[in-house]
């Protein structure tokens, strides 16, 4: 698999460096990391304009979109569901042992 490395700045200032694997069809990886990019900066605005969101309610409302994205594809709802379920895993492993830089705060 290839991979993608991808760096995201949390809303707290922690960095998270992450080297997500691209499955072996992806058409683009740069189509991958830009809608990447776009959806989190779409929540990221979404939380700004409407006030705290509680963390399981962003996860939860990620994971209906998922859903959708998957039976909204002409396949079988078996096939789609499978793949979606092997990504998932595989994004929310890498995110796992990616490491997080948290800023440094306080007087040198």
């Amino acid at each position: 698999m290839r991979p993608l490395p991808y760096r995201v700045e949390t809303a707290t200032g922690d960095t998270l460096d992450i080297t997500f694997p691209l499955h072996s069809d992806t058409a683009s990886p740069v189509r991958v990391n830009q809608l990447l990019t776009a959806i989190l900066d779409a929540i990221d605005q979404d939380i700004k304009m409407c006030g705290e969101t509680g963390n399981g309610d962003v996860l939860q409302a990620a994971a209906m979109a998922l859903a959708v994205r998957a039976r909204m594809i002409h396949a079988p709802t078996n096939v789609t569901a499978e793949l979606s379920s092997q990504l998932l895993g595989e994004a929310l492993n890498a995110a796992r042992v990616a490491e997080r830089v948290e800023p440094q705060i306080g007087n040198a």
